[in-house]
């Protein structure tokens, strides 16, 4: 069964980081293309983060560019996503997410696999 549990959330204050953790149950992880989403309330799912298959390749959301780094390790089938100078506006549940194909893509209908979210909190 293809599980993904994220952890590493939490409430800061804006100005504050956090590095959220995503591990993945399923072999072969280092042939998915993983990313990072988030969802506030009233608002639609919004791409965050892309790593490719083996990490060279990255790709962020312009809201984020510059503070946030997808980063993943092979080895220990997790992804994780560092968050420095957090701003309220990027309250949200954060979901890591898994697609099988190598093409790079910000489209969440097409990654094949969701974790169950981690609530990120920031207050100003």
């Amino acid at each position: 069964q293809v599980q993904l549990v994220e952890s590493g959330g939490g409430l800061v204050q804006a100005g504050d980081s956090l590095r959220l953790s995503c591990t993945a149950s399923f072999g072969l992880f280092s042939t998915y293309t993983m990313a990072w989403f988030r969802q506030t309330p009233g608002k639609v799912r919004e791409f965050v983060a892309m790593v490719s298959r083996i990490g060279g390749a990255t790709n962020y959301a312009d809201s984020v560019k510059g503070r946030f780094a997808i980063f993943r390790d092979n080895a220990k089938s997790k992804v994780f996503l560092q968050m420095n100078n957090l701003v309220p506006e990027d309250t949200g549940v954060y979901y890591c997410a898994a697609r099988t194909s190598a093409v790079p893509s910000m489209d969440g209908s097409l990654y094949d696999y969701w974790g169950q979210g981690t609530q990120v909190t920031v207050s100003s």
